[in-house]
């Protein structure tokens, strides 16, 4: 199939993108799917050369489709929670109506799921309650185990099968329009940036706010490229056409990233070192390395890792998981709440301060309007965002943030890594 490589006009300032080409050549886009959900067969999605997954225009895209996908892609837009009344709101963390260490409550969930299970607890909780019918979320592929697919889960038992932390691309949204058509509530987990393209398809679709009534997601460092999954398997020495579980994490905290073979041969790599091969270290797409919202501000809940530490630093060993619950909404508030109630989940206390030593890798989200004002000034396409507290934000980055941060995006649109490629 042609591989057709987009570049966006480098005219100062310049204009936003017009369609779904524009965005993915101009390294804006998520790989979300809710392009593809909107339009149906006329866009698909897959991995591109750059391991990513984008979507491929297969057919015409009405105009008045292609209206609603920009008014809703977060590659073109994204929108943040401003300054909730009454609710405590930190510079890079957002607002924070409570947070908690949490954890399943049933050992084989905690054990299963991420870290401590947080999110696939409160998926089951959701299904079993009948406050949703399906959950929208990610698994495994079963012929690809290495990839990621977009999943609904209508039983808690089927909410545990998909668990697990999943690093490489998916397009979780790509079902979104076919859960709405079916007229029944449905909760959503997934990115940050899912969740930000869900809310702002609730700006133009009244069905979300009836049929949404949950949104979930966990802290985001970034989708990895499927090369990366690639190189460890090379690193192994193994066909990937014998590979059968493909696990970027371990069963427990937070274990090892496990290769099977089909003969049940086993290779692990340990954490985090499987992240730090050579050059697939920094196999992050330019979208993720600009994002203003990676630690999910906009969901009901956000489920970053609840990070054991000693000493200040992350302890890489076995151990039963945990995660924090961090309380965006009231919705979110009720949740967590009746969740414990009902026995799916354990809290305990968690500090701000010990929050900051867990996810510092975030700190630089504080800068990231400097990265979106440098591609403006560079004449390339960016996106906007609202919402955000930039002046915040840019207080607590200080000088030397800024600065990174702006040099940084220079230098990367300098090595065009703001091109890139359709499937």
């Amino acid at each position: 199939m042609a591989r057709k490589q987009l570049r966006s006009k480098r005219t100062f300032f310049a204009a936003p993108a017009r369609d779904v080409e524009d965005v993915v050549g101009s390294g804006l886009c998520t790989g979300c799917g809710l392009c593809a959900s909107i339009v149906g067969s006329a866009i698909s999605m897959g991995i591109n050369i750059e391991g990513n997954m984008r979507p491929l225009v297969r057919g015409e895209v009405a105009a008045g489709k292609n209206e609603q996908i920009m008014a809703v892609c977060p590659g073109v837009s994204i929108h943040g929670p401003g300054r909730p009344q009454r609710v405590p709101i930190h510079p890079v963390w957002g607002p924070m109506r409570e947070i908690h260490r949490s954890w399943s409550s049933e050992p084989i969930v905690r054990q299963k799921g991420a870290a401590g299970g947080t999110l696939t607890a409160l998926g089951r909780y959701l299904l079993t309650s009948g406050r949703v019918h399906a959950v929208l979320h990610v698994r495994a592929d079963d012929r690809q185990p290495w990839l990621t697919i977009s999943t609904i889960s209508r039983t808690p038992d089927e909410v545990l099968r998909a668990a697990q932390s999943r690093y490489g691309p998916s397009s979780p949204l790509v079902n979104v329009h076919r859960l709405l058509d079916e007229g029944k509530r449905f909760a959503v987990i997934g990115k940050p940036c899912d969740t930000s393209a869900v809310r702002a398809l609730g700006s133009i679709d009244p069905r979300v706010e009836r049929l949404i009534p949950y949104m979930l997601t966990n802290f985001c460092g970034g989708v990895h490229s499927a090369h990366v999954a690639k190189a460890v398997m090379r690193h192994h020495g193994v066909d990937e056409l014998d590979v059968v579980l493909y696990r970027y994490r371990g069963e427990g905290w937070p274990g090892p990233l496990r290769v099977q073979t089909r003969d049940g041969t086993i290779y692990d790599l340990p954490y985090p070192g499987a992240w730090h091969m050579g050059k697939f270290r920094y196999e992050l797409p330019f979208r993720c390395k600009i994002c203003p919202d990676g630690v999910g501000e906009v969901a009901d809940i956000s489920v970053p890792d609840g990070w054991i530490l000693q000493n200040g630093k992350p302890v890489y060993g076995e151990a039963p998981g945990t995660n924090v619950a961090v309380v965006r909404t009231p919705a979110g508030e009720e949740l967590l709440h009746r969740a414990v109630d009902a026995g799916y989940l354990e809290l305990a206390p968690v500090s701000v301060e010990e929050i900051e030593q867990m996810h510092i890798n975030h700190h630089r989200k504080a800068a990231a309007s400097v990265a979106l004002f440098a591609l403006r000034l560079m004449g390339q396409r960016t996106i906007r965002a609202l919402g955000y507290r930039t002046k915040d934000g840019l207080k607590r980055a200080g000088l030397r943030g800024i600065f990174q941060e702006f040099a940084g995006t220079v230098r990367r649109v300098l090595a065009g890594e703001n091109r890139e490629h359709l499937i």
